[in-house]
Parts: structure tokens; sequence; C-alpha cells
């Protein structure tokens, strides 16, 4: 009794110490996690705001550039006042963001998510940039003080445009140090927290070494004892497993006679014995109940019980009355004698007994259910092929006529406009006569007109064929070029935004489709939506490229989407070939409208990195 109080305190005592050890490792592991964790959070947070701080001090850049060209352009559309006053709008809202900007990176802005920046050599940076700054900044305002009654032939605008080219260069240059050094401190600030990782990565390294000295080795050493005498307890008892097996033999032999009776009686309720001349000796009665007899037919052979088909008589007869060895197993139709059909799946067993009394032994399963289920789902799957069939072929004949109805389009297009162009300046250089110098003269300037004319002409047809942007530079200046002519050709407000952090290339098949689905989405909201805008928004975010275009127009049911494609004068397969072109390349395409609200759709695509460019 002593002995086994003390080895249960012994175990009690091996078991706390072990797992004090255990809760003292994996606490050390759980500091260190939580710390790497929030090193990484920490990381994280200033990543972002150095990523934001970099696109604002970078775009600082474009905007200065923005500033020039808009002030160059006061002079280009200098007879056009209207126009002229959207520059000037334009180019107050340009100042305002630059400004903006520009302060809020040295002095920090919430708006914008700009923090105040205390770091003394990017201040300097800044005060060395500030004077191409204000004098920029002044020259705007100078002109923008003049507003509408603004001379571009004076000596003012022209002093103010120099300034402003003057200053240009080296606030680009000054930015870019500016965007260099934020870039820089990102990158120490990243080479310490790697420190700090592969500091805590070797202290839980260690407390793994530790565990494993002093707690995984003493415990496979307690285990490995313990597995021996679980061992030699294993061979005892299988000693005396010997012993007890013996005395089960009989009983098992007589189990398994037992089985095989249970196996004849579950699964052949249907069952028959018969002679070798084909008379019954025995029938159940659910096998009866089956095939519509009753007890007072068994003066009737096997054969002439089972089915009422003199065919089928015949051949059961055959293979009942043939000398086999062996069991047979068929799936045999039958006709009962109220004439219904059923299906048997019948086991056929020869009884070699001494007396001959009875010869054969049938086992039946009716399997007319399964049969008629087979039957039809072959039906079935033979009307589902045809079904796919005429499915294809229709989307192939609707294909076919999208495609005839682009060619006519274009074909349309080139004979309208650029061939008609090209008639008019066949025969207007016909009919110049020189000997008449002032008609000859007003000739060739509407020649000169109009061959521009057809050369725009020629550029929009080839545009709308094959964009060359979107071969040599990918989806993102494609989708921006395309929304952009498609503005100066309708004079509708058709904007552009781009929300990815850079420019992905990825299949050409992929790039084309999606950049063909969202020119007919642009298509159909310039024709049919009456809008103010059409956005057309990209994004790349975890693998997926998504573009938006959405519209303010007058929208429409959403339902009709459901309605079967037409192909006629008004048009109606656009959406349809946009579902096959992103179902194409396995995107996926979402169209959502209220009507008097404006329309969204939504193309989404699944980026595979390993076959982008």
């Amino acid at each position: 009794m002593t002995g086994q109080v003390k080895k249960i305190a012994l175990d009690t005592t091996t078991f706390l110490r072990v797992q004090k050890w255990y809760l003292l490792a994996f606490a050390g592991i759980a500091v260190t996690i939580i710390i790497a964790q929030i090193l990484i959070q920490q990381h994280l947070s200033s990543q972002l705001n150095d990523s934001r701080i970099i696109n604002v001090a970078g775009r600082q850049r474009a905007f200065s550039q923005k500033l020039v060209k808009e002030v160059m352009l006061l002079k280009t559309v200098a007879p056009d006042k209207t126009l002229q006053l959207k520059i000037l709008n334009d180019l107050k809202q340009t100042l305002y963001i630059w400004k903006t900007s520009h302060n809020g990176l040295q002095n920090g802005n919430d708006s914008i998510g700009l923090p105040k920046e205390v770091n003394s050599i990017i201040l300097n940076l800044f005060s060395e940039l500030n004077p191409h700054h204000k004098a920029m900044v002044n020259a705007v305002e100078t002109i923008l003080k003049e507003g509408g009654g603004l001379n571009i032939h004076s000596n003012s605008y022209a002093d103010e445009l120099q300034i402003l080219l003057t200053n240009e260069q080296p606030f680009l240059m000054k930015m870019d140090a500016i965007v260099n050094e934020y870039d820089q401190q990102s990158k120490e600030r990243l080479e310490k927290l790697k420190l700090k990782e592969l500091l805590l990565f070797g202290f839980s390294l260690l407390i793994l070494f530790l565990e494993i000295v002093f707690i995984f080795r003493p415990l496979s050493l307690q285990i490995r004892s313990t597995i021996s005498k679980l061992i030699q307890s294993q061979e005892e008892t299988e000693n005396n497993a010997k012993e007890i097996k013996s005395l089960f033999v009989e009983k098992e032999k007589s189990l398994q006679e037992l089985q095989e009776l249970n196996f004849v009686i579950d699964n052949a309720a249907l069952f028959a014995s018969a002679r070798n001349d084909g008379s019954i000796v025995f029938i159940s009665k659910k096998f009866l109940e089956l095939l519509d007899h009753s007890k007072s037919k068994l003066t009737l052979t096997i054969s002439e019980v089972l089915t009422q088909n003199q065919g089928q008589q015949q051949y059961l007869h055959e293979i009942l009355s043939s000398k086999q060895r062996n069991i047979r197993t068929e799936e045999i139709e039958i006709t009962t004698f109220t004439g219904e059909k059923i299906w048997l799946d019948m086991s056929i067993i020869p009884m070699h007994q001494s007396s001959l009394v009875q010869s054969v032994l049938i086992l039946c399963s009716d399997i007319t259910e399964r049969k008629n289920n087979q039957i039809k789902i072959e039906e079935l799957t033979k009307q589902n092929y045809e079904e796919n069939i005429r499915q294809k072929q229709l989307q192939a004949s609707q294909i076919v006529e999208g495609q005839e109805e682009e060619r006519k389009r274009i074909a349309k297009d080139i004979h309208d406009g650029i061939g008609q162009m090209l008639t008019a300046l066949k025969f207007n250089i016909e009919s110049i006569n020189l000997s008449q110098k002032e008609k000859t003269k007003e000739k060739i300037e509407y020649l000169k007109i109009l061959t521009s004319d057809l050369i725009k002409g020629v550029r929009t047809a080839t545009f709308n064929l094959t964009p060359p942007e979107l071969q040599d530079h990918g989806i993102f200046p494609a989708l921006q070029k395309m929304t952009h002519e498609l503005g100066k050709l309708t004079g509708q407000n058709i904007l552009f935004e781009n929300k990815a952090s850079e420019n992905i290339r990825f299949d050409s098949l992929a790039e084309t489709n999606i950049y063909r689905v969202t020119q007919e989405a642009v298509n159909n909201a310039i024709k049919y939506a009456q809008a103010n805008y059409i956005l057309v928004t990209i994004n790349y975010k975890d693998n997926i490229l998504s573009v938006l275009i959405d519209d303010d127009g007058k929208g429409f049911d959403s339902a009709i989407l459901d309605q079967a494609p037409k192909n006629n004068s008004e048009g109606g397969m656009g959406v349809f070939f946009m579902k096959e072109r992103i179902g194409y390349i396995d995107g996926r395409l979402f169209i959502n409208s209220i009507p008097g609200e404006g329309t969204r759709v939504t193309i989404n695509y699944n980026l595979k990195l390993d076959g982008s460019k």
C-alpha cells in the first residue's frame, strides 16, 4: 500500500513538473509571437502612412506639370472665351490641391491623411524647394486674378509663364529628392524590423531547444520504458489468446452456417426449387404474389409460372434444364399472369443431392424499379445532351450573326464616313483650275480641312478596331485612352479613375476581352443612358482585377437581362456578347440598374500570376 502511494505521488510529481515546464515554454513562445505581431502591426501602420506620403509627394510632380500645361493651354484656346474660363477653373482647382498637398506634407493634414513632418533632412529639402513652389504659386495666382479678362499676348502673361517654366525643372528635381528620401527612411525602418524579428526568432529557437533537452527527451525515455512493459504484456495476452482460440473454432463454424442461412432468408425472399423436368418442388408465397399466381397453379412447370411469354418460357426451360455445375446469374424480363412486365435478377444454383429430388434452386430479386429508373435516366441523359447541342448551335449562330453585324457596322462606318470623304477629296482635286487662283486657294483650304477630317476618321476607325495602347502598354493605359478619346468624340463627360498601385500586364486574350466588354458598356451608356457623366474605375487587389462602369442615367429594368437576346436593327446582342467574352476567360460580369438612378456594370477577373507579364 505504501509503495502504491509512493508510485502515485511520483507520477503526480512528474506530471506537475512536466506541466510547469510546458507552460513556461509555451508562455515564452506566446510572448515572442505577441511581440512580433505588435512590431509587425506597428510597421504596417507606418508603411501605410509612408505609402500615402510617397503617393502624395509623387503626385506633386504631376500637378506641377499640369499647372504649366493648363497655363500654356490658355494661349491655345484664347479665341474661345468659354473654353478659356473652363481652363481657368481647372487651373484654380489644380492650384488648390497642389498648395494643400504641399502644406500637408510639411505641417500635416488630417483630411488627406498626412502627419506632420518632423524629419530634419526632409524639412531642409522642403526649405530649398519652397522658393520655387512659392514663385510658381504667385505666377498662377497672378494669372487667375486677371480671370476672363486675361490677355495672353500681354507681357504680364508671358512673364508669369516664364516664371513657371523657369521654376518647374528645379521643383521637379527637388521633389524627386524628397520622394527618394521618403523611400530611404521607409527602407531603414524595415531593416530595423528585420533585426528585431531575427532576435525574436532566435529566442523562440532557444526555447524549443530547451524543451527538447529538459522535456521531450526525458519524456521519450519514460514512454520507451512504458512501451516495453506493454509489449511484454501483449506477448502474455497472445499466449492466452491461442489457448482460448481453440475453444471458439466449433462455435465459429456454427456461426458461419447460421450466416449462410441468414443470407438466404434475408436476400432470397423470392425463391423457388424445381426438379430436373421443370416441375415445382416449392415456391415462396411472396414469389407467387409477385407473379400474380395462386397456389392452385403449382401443377405448371417453373418456366410457365415465371412468365406467360412463350419465347421467355422456352429460354427459361433451356437454362433451368441444362446440366450446369456453376451458379448462373441473369437479369430477365418476364410477363406475369395479368400481362404485367417485370424485371428479375435471377440466380440459378444447382443442387447436387443423392436423391435428385430437387436439382435447381432459384433466388430472385425484383429490380423492375431500378430498370425503369435506368431507362428514365438514359432518356433524360439523351434529352440533356440534345438540349446542350441545340444551345451550342444557337450560341454559335448568334456569335456568327454578331460578328457579321460588327463587320456590317465597320463597313458602313468606312463607306459612310471615310468613303464619302475620299470621294469628296477626289472630286475637289479634279475640280481645281490653276488659272483661277482665288477659287484654287479656297479649294486647297477646304482640302486641308477635309484631309484633317479624313485622318481623324481613319484614326477613329483604327482605334475602335485595335487600339495600339492595349498591345503596347496593357489594359490600364488602353482604358484611359479609350475614355479620353470617346469623351472628345462624343462631347460627353467620360471620366477614368485608376485605383491600382501599378500597371499590371497579363494574358493578351484576357486584356482584349476585358477591353472590349468595357468598350461595349461605355458605348451602351453613351447611346441609351442619357447620363450626365460616365465613370470607368479600375482596381487590382488580392489578385482580382475589377473594372466598374457607372453612369447616372435613366437606368432600366434588370429583369430584361434574363430574356433571350435578339439580333435586329434595335440591337440586343451587346449584353449577350459581353457575357460570352467574360465567360470565355473565366471572369464574372454583374449588371445592376435602377430606373431613374443609373447603371453599374462590374467586371471581375482572377489574375493568374503564373500567366501575367
